[in-house]
């Protein structure tokens, strides 16, 4: 079975920012590799953000982000309920951090994702086996150390 990638909304925005340089290289690539594996995982909250931040972040037309968020619709996505609501806020006051960052991981918990794509997260940190990268890093960060590797 196909290990299964949730990839939070700025990793999605960073796709479609031909003026992010790397983070643009690397996001496309990402997504490129998870739309060919068929394991890329999605919450509506990311795609309620994308919506939102494609318009006014990239200048996208209310017509090109709806095209993109039909798209990316046929995705594996998660769509909360009051349970995953209080779940996010016991997370958010356990772990530290934001309610919409609780989602995001709580909705990859859901959706029983392996790897959780983020910049807004710790790279390494495991959320009740949901692994948080970051595509940005050099790649021998993005991978966890073994117990007893030196950092």
């Amino acid at each position: 079975m196909t290990e299964k990638h949730f990839v939070d909304t700025n990793v999605l925005i960073y796709a479609f920012d031909g003026g992010a340089g790397e983070k643009h290289e690397r996001s496309a690539q990402l997504l490129e590799d998870l739309w060919n594996r068929r394991c890329g995982c999605l919450s509506i909250q990311v795609l309620q953000e994308f919506y939102v931040n494609a318009a006014k972040k990239l200048k996208m037309t209310s017509g090109e982000a709806f095209l993109h968020i039909q798209r990316f619709a046929k995705w594996q996505v998660h769509r909360p309920d009051p349970e995953d609501i209080l779940q996010a806020i016991r997370m958010q006051q356990a772990h530290s951090v934001s309610f919409w960052d609780a989602m995001v991981v709580r909705s990859a918990q859901q959706l029983q994702c392996s790897i959780l794509w983020s910049e807004d997260l710790n790279a390494g940190q495991n959320y009740g086996g949901v692994l948080v990268r970051n595509p940005f890093l050099p790649a021998h960060r993005r991978r966890p150390k073994a117990p007893g590797q030196p950092r």
